[in-house]
Order: C-alpha cells, then structure tokens, then sequence
C-alpha cells in the first residue's frame, strides 16, 4: 500500500494555494489513514545516513559495553535498552528489539532542566554524540511545521503547538532488531501498538516490516520511497482530535525466514509536548455526533501511564 504523499515545501513555500493544498491533503490523511510520507522534509539526507552508521557501530559493540548506557531508573528514555525489555500495551510477549533514546537538551539555567534527564554520552563512538544531537534538532523542525500544517488544518491558531513543543519531551529513538535465531514463541519485532506521543517522524528503515492495520481490519504494508520519511499520527494527538485524527495500530513484522539472519534498524522521531499541556479534547472536535470520548489528562501524566503498560517503568 502506498500512502498518501505530501511535499512540505508546498506547505513553506509562502504560496497560498499550494499550503492550503497541503493542510488539506495532510488533515485528510490523518482522518483517513492516520499515515502520511513525506517529501521535502528538510532532514538532510546525509546527515541520516552518519546517523544509521554511527547506530549501526553502537549495537555492534559487545553486551557488556551497551550495558554500561543502560539506566532501568529512567523507564526507557535515555540511553540503552536491552533486548527484550519492552511489550506492546496488552501484549504479555517480548518485542524482538534493542534501542538507544535520546531526548531534549536544555541550558543549565534553562527552568525545564530538572524535567529533563541528562542524554547518555556514548565514548567508544564519539561522532555519534555530536550525529545525534544535529538529528534530533532537524526532527523537531519538522515536526513544528507539520503540527503547524494540523492546527490550521483543525481551524486553530497556526501556532498553536508552538509553546507545547518547543522544548518539549520528545525522543529520537535508535532501534536495532537483530537477527532472529530460533522460531519466536509468539512475539514479533515489534507487536500490534499506537504511538504514545502527538507525531511520529520515521526516516529510512534498512528494511522492509511495518504493517498498518486499514478500517477493514486488514494488516496492509507501508512502502515509502528512500528520499521520504513516514509520519503518522499518534494517541495524544487522537485524544487532542476526539478521535477526529487517526492513531493508526502498526506493527514491525517478522521477515521470511530466508531473511532472519539479517538486522533491522529504524530511527523513529517521537514527538512530545511539554508535560503539562493538557490533552482534553478540543471543544471544536466535540459535537452531537462525536460526544467527548477521553476524560482530561495532562501530556505528563498519559506517558507515566503509557510507560507503565509497555514494561519500561514500574
């Protein structure tokens, strides 16, 4: 299934028509099929490719030395996760995964910085530090112009998300699932789930997997071209919407078997408010036919509650 595809240039290019276009095309998308790729990211294609070499050379390095980035206090959002640790909401099996989390940087003096854990510095791969950082900054730019493209879409101030997410809570996640070594009991690379978070931002899979799961309740393959990334909406961005924009369930599927001795990696970009914006649902999304469907929670306290079903925190 090709998704629909958006050029975000049409939407930065100061032309009236062609932004309009692609607030459109975008919104419906997302009521639609809750999935998009897009073309014209601004994501620097070279940059993305450093960032995979440097993440490929971080989970070749020995057990023992990724253990070392590992901080179990820190539910999974910061540093190394080992294999094995994490579970889809509802799902009592596994993922076949390992990953590495990179968050938010704020100034010392900065009054989030106690909100924030300190990132985990890799040393053995220095320029992986400096790759990382430079990633996570063309990822939050991108995803502000898209949640731009949203509000307008959703007849809010252009600027709406702006406070929320500048400085916000999102992770640049670095997966690794590795080759698969005897029949999996019952747990997949990455089981049936939806984003936490308001947007994900996905570049450049090393290979094929993700399943999106259409109305008609059948589990459907994303392609996407190299030079595009998948963007898709997620749950609190659902709940923001009424239900009005779709946090579609994906997976990450198990290759033939020809194929198990072979790596995944994927770079996913989880886009998150600050803590404190509130989720209630919009009065605008609200109406006789679609009464409010979510009870009011803060951005903060649905990942405390999010993290605790998948495993990461206690």
């Amino acid at each position: 299934m090709s998704i629909p595809v958006v050029d975000l240039s049409d939407f930065l290019s100061g032309h009236t028509q062609r932004k309009e276009s692609f607030i459109r095309d975008l919104g419906m998308a997302y009521e639609m099929v809750g999935f998009v790729a897009v073309k014209n990211h601004g994501i620097p294609e070279e940059l993305i490719a450093r960032q995979y070499e440097y993440v490929q050379q971080f989970f070749s390095l020995p057990l023992e030395k990724k253990l070392a980035y590992e901080m179990p206090e820190l539910a999974g959002q910061r540093g190394y996760t080992s294999f094995g640790r994490e579970h889809a909401k509802g799902s009592e099996a596994a993922d076949l995964k390992e990953f590495f989390q990179y968050g938010q940087t704020v100034a010392d003096s900065d009054p989030l910085k106690s909100s924030y854990p300190d990132n985990v510095l890799v040393k053995e791969i220095e320029a992986f530090n400096k790759t990382i950082f430079d990633a996570y900054q063309h990822f939050e730019k991108s995803g502000t112009a898209l949640l731009q493209a949203i509000a307008l879409y959703l007849k809010l101030d252009e600027h709406y998300f702006d406070h929320y997410i500048e400085k916000g809570n999102s992770i640049l996640r670095c997966i690794h699932y590795p080759p698969i070594t005897s029949e999996p009991k019952s747990a997949i690379r990455a089981e049936q789930h939806e984003d936490i978070n308001l947007i994900t931002l996905l570049v450049g899979a090393s290979a094929d997997g993700l399943q999106i799961l259409t109305k008609q309740n059948e589990w459907i393959n994303v392609t996407s071209l190299p030079e595009q990334i998948v963007v898709n909406v997620g749950d609190m961005l659902q709940r923001l919407t009424n239900n009005r924009l779709r946090s579609t369930t994906h997976r990450v599927v198990n290759p033939s078997r020809d194929l198990w001795h072979t790596s995944r990696f994927s770079m996913p970009f989880f886009l998150h408010p600050k803590s404190e914006m509130s989720l209630a649902c919009l009065e605008s999304c609200i109406d006789q036919n679609h009464p409010k469907a979510f009870v009011d929670i803060t951005a903060g306290e649905y990942l405390d509650e999010r993290l605790r079903e998948i495993g990461l925190k206690k």
